[in-house]
Order: C-alpha cells, then structure tokens, then sequence
C-alpha cells in the first residue's frame, strides 16, 4: 500500500521530491519504495526524463487501479469509526422472540451501518454456539455451567402462571394441591423456561400432574387460553393475552418467581469495539416491570 501511494504521489506532482513533501517522505525514501514497487512489478511504470519522472504506458496501466485499491483501503480504515460491524447473536427462544427484536431495532437506529445476524435457538444450543465461536454473544434463560464460558447476569424475568379465564382455577384461588393436579402445558427438555419452570414451582408443588410438551412459548400460550391447560410462562410473553383477556393469572399463593436472564461468551473471546458497544447497549436495557 505504502509503494503504491508512492507512485500515486510521484505520478500527480510529476516529482519524486514533492512527493517526498506531500507524503512526510525523504526522496530517498520515495525513491526506494518506488525502485521496490517497480522490482516487483518487473517493469518500470515511470520514464524519467531529466529531473522529471512521467508515466509510460505500464504506469498509465497502473494509476486507475491503484487509486481503486487506495480508495478501498480508506474506506476499510474509516468503516468502524462509522459504527459498521458485522456481529453474530445467539439468543434462547424467549429472549430471541420477545426481546431481542426491541434490542436489536434501537441499537441499528443508534448504528445503521451495523450488521447483526440473530439465531434463536434453546438455551443448550445457543451456549455450544457461544462456546464454538459461532456467535460472538449469546443470551440465555437457563443455567450454564460451560468451562469455556463467562456468564454474567442481564435482566430479571418475571414468570406468571396462567389459565384461560373459564378455566377452574381460574375461578378461585386453587390450593397447591390443586394447582399440582392439573395438566401443565410445558416447554420440551433443555429449554430454558422448562428448567426455571420446574427449579420455581416443583419445591411448592412437588409434582406435576399431567403434562403437554409443546415447543415454543407462542404455542403454549394458544393452548392455555384454549383450556387445554395451565402454564407457567414470562409475563413478557403472555402480557398481550392478559391485555385483551384472552388469559388470567392464577392466584397462586406462590412466591414471586423470578429469575435471571444471563449474557454469556466465550473466555478467550476479543472484544472488538462493535461488540463492546452492543454489550454496553444490551447493559443499559430496562428490566421487566413487575
């Protein structure tokens, strides 16, 4: 890059000793990156006549492409000053359905430039991408125990549960006993809802008494409030169906069930300054209301 904006310099004031003054070079400096660029070119690209150097017909070849390839070069090394960034994210089912389009969308209005291509997937996978370097960022809802892995917490999410609102429970505060006789519509093992779900209501109710597995927490909350069953689910997810009273929340005499919400990368992982930007974003993002 250095021999050819050399050429370049030589080759618009027609002297290597301007050249020398417009790039803060020594002509000898000037002139031994051009006699280096020409050896390895294998050709002259300059006629030097008398004190002059002109352009012969191989620099005239020459000029057009190098003052292309210069041009890309200051456009790489004003990219990232501009927010550019090309970033993968990893995100559990819940967080990459009901938060991270909110998160994404107010860091690309701060950062248009800015690329992130988001895969949602259960809280097992996104940690073995994290771990694999196939995501520089994931967010998780259950526990990670990866050694390769830092896990730092995020944000607290609050779990109701819900029934449709002719449902029984609904009708009147159940008993625990009744609440642990009633058929769960759950989330499938090694999904982070269904380890938080089991780890907050199995100390009350010791057991479930029959379950559905269904697949996403969409699918479970269109199957509680078609009676199909009960389900403990984020009020971030079923706070839409609250609204319109498609479901109620079931007075459970349960203590509140919280948990946390974890931003996880691998170790050895080299934070460019995109990244620590979209980590500094995510850091400031507001906490569920109650």
């Amino acid at each position: 890059m250095r021999q050819l904006d050399v050429m370049v310099a030589i080759a618009q004031s027609g002297s290597t000793t301007e050249a020398g003054r417009n790039l803060a070079l020594s002509q000898s400096a000037v002139s031994a990156a051009l006699a280096e660029l020409e050896s390895q070119l294998g050709t002259r690209v300059f006629d030097r006549v008398g004190k002059r150097v002109v352009l012969n017909d191989c620099g005239r070849l020459l000029l057009p492409r190098a003052l292309a390839l210069l041009d890309q070069v200051r456009e790489i090394e004003t990219l990232f000053a501009d927010g550019a960034a090309a970033l993968r994210v990893s995100a559990s089912t819940t967080i990459g359905n009901y938060l991270m389009p909110a998160v994404l969308g107010a860091y690309q209005r701060q950062w248009p430039l800015a690329q992130i291509q988001l895969e949602v997937r259960n809280t097992q996978d996104v940690i073995q991408n994290v771990a694999n370097y196939e995501a520089d960022i994931g967010f998780i809802e259950g526990a990670c125990h990866h050694d390769e892995l830092e896990i730092h917490p995020w944000l607290i999410d609050l779990l109701v549960v819900v029934a449709a609102p002719d449902h029984a429970l609904a009708q009147r505060p159940p008993s625990r006993g009744e609440l642990a006789a009633a058929r769960w519509i759950l989330r499938e093992p090694g999904s982070g809802t269904r380890e938080t779900v089991e780890a907050l209501l199995l100390p009350h109710l010791q057991r479930f008494g029959s379950t559905m597995h269904l697949g996403n927490s969409e699918a479970i909350k269109h199957a509680v409030a078609e009676q199909l069953g009960v389900s403990c689910l984020p009020l971030r997810v079923v706070q839409d169906f609250l609204d319109s009273g498609r479901l109620v929340r079931v007075d459970a005499a349960l203590p509140p069930l919280n948990r946390t919400l974890y931003r996880i990368h691998a170790k050895r992982k080299v934070f460019s300054p995109p990244l620590q930007r979209f980590i500094d974003h995510c850091g400031n993002w507001p906490q569920a209301a109650p």
